[in-house]
């Protein structure tokens, strides 16, 4: 690890954390509001399923790690809500089994250490005609319906209120948003930069709002080597130097 140390975010999940980078993406909204304050881990795996996370969690999430995480986003459930396929091959996953593999992943996650505090994020809602539309003929018939999203999501946010972690129901939120069909995905499925934005806010709101000590909200975090220096640029007067350490100029005023 390179010094000094700073708190440690991983984002774990399916496409909707790999490609958390793209066209705007969450993921490197949250890489930039924490530039000088947390490192941001990926661990996102395109067309994974809750069973395949859980076989690996034990892995990417070791028990015996010097350095565990401060905080974990995790989502897992829309490839699983997908539905089956008539050979037995694919990405669905029964709910029932759903449901009892993000538990046991929020369980693992929870024993990691006292300080690891946890949001799993739901399934987002889906365009279906856009998703048509955009599918390959690669594929197999693909299967996906915003119903399906709905009933994922929904046992999603149960299971978290009963393990008392916090979560983000996408699926309601996302559908909340004005014109959210056109302008939230990419190709029916995954996030466009407008998208990403909703789950920056929600991301950042049950931040603000949670009574973690310490809080893992931006404006909450020390900004690494703030501190005045000869070196910085020097003001108009000729005679100052300024501080840019906390600059936001660049960016959008997330809260």
């Amino acid at each position: 690890m390179v010094g000094p140390g700073r708190p440690l975010f991983v984002l774990f999940g399916s496409s909707i954390v790999q490609l958390s980078y793209a066209n705007g993406g969450w993921g490197a909204h949250l890489a930039d509001i924490y530039a000088r304050k947390a490192d941001i881990l990926f661990r996102g795996y395109t067309s994974w399923n809750s069973r395949r996370a859980l076989q690996v969690v034990n892995q990417v999430f070791p028990k015996d790690a010097a350095l565990q995480p401060d905080l974990v986003i995790v989502y897992f459930g829309g490839n699983d809500s997908m539905g089956p396929h008539s050979s037995g091959l694919g990405p669905h996953v029964p709910l029932a089994e759903y449901i009892d593999n993000l538990r046991k992943i929020a369980l693992h996650l929870k024993s990691l250490s006292d300080k690891t505090r946890i949001i799993f994020l739901s399934c987002p809602p889906i365009n279906e005609d856009q998703f048509r539309k955009s599918t390959s003929t690669i594929f197999s018939e693909l299967i996906r319906s915003n119903e399906l999203c709905g009933r994922y999501s929904e046992a999603c946010v149960e299971l978290c209120k009963d393990l008392d972690v916090k979560v983000i129901d996408l699926w309601t939120t996302i559908q909340k948003r004005e014109n959210w069909k056109s302008t939230c995905f990419t190709d029916g499925v995954h996030l466009s930069s407008e998208g990403s934005e909703i789950v920056v806010e929600e991301i950042l709101n049950v931040l603000k709002e949670a009574e973690w000590e310490p809080s893992l909200h931006w404006k909450s975090l020390p900004t690494e080597f703030s501190e005045n220096s000869t070196y910085d640029l020097v003001a108009a007067n000729g005679k100052d130097t300024i501080n840019a350490s906390e600059w936001t100029f660049h960016r959008k005023n997330w809260h």
